[in-house]
């Protein structure tokens, strides 16, 4: 049970990172600066993980479909078997 507990915890932590450096990459090219990008992940990983824990699978969606999700999207589409463009993204 304790190795458990061990690697849960260890796998917490390899999240955490991976979303920091996630959340501080997306924020440096949209903010410009390196420093406010940086506050800008700290606060969101601060409040995703250790104020609302639960919210952190909703950001492992979020990736998920940020990276995954433009084939998804083309593969179930059923307006484009009929020739009909929905308009998604423009």
């Amino acid at each position: 049970m304790i190795l458990l507990q061990g690697l849960w915890e260890n796998a917490w932590i390899a999240l955490l990172l991976f979303i920091f450096v996630w959340i501080y990459s997306w924020a440096k090219g949209n903010l410009g600066s390196a420093k406010l990008a940086i506050l800008f992940a700290l606060i969101v990983v601060y409040l995703t993980f250790y104020s609302f824990p639960e919210l952190v699978w909703i950001v492992v969606g979020i990736f998920l479909l940020a990276t995954f999700g433009k084939e998804v999207i083309d593969k179930v589409n059923p307006f484009k078997e009929r020739g009909i463009d929905a308009g998604f993204g423009g």
